[in-house]
């Protein structure tokens, strides 16, 4: 019965902990994405400029 509570307790351990990590994760894939899309465009603009 011990070890049932103990293995338990370190899945919401490991979940409560997950969350915060998955939530950072995520905000520096945003980031990233929108960096890149900045890029894209910056470097879309200079194309275009140089061509006309």
């Amino acid at each position: 019965m011990g070890r049932i509570i103990l293995i338990v307790a370190a899945v919401i351990a490991a979940l409560m902990l997950l969350g915060p990590l998955v939530g950072v994760a995520l905000t520096l894939l945003k980031w990233a994405l929108v960096i890149g899309a900045a890029v894209l465009g910056v470097m879309f603009l200079s194309k275009w400029l140089k061509r006309t």
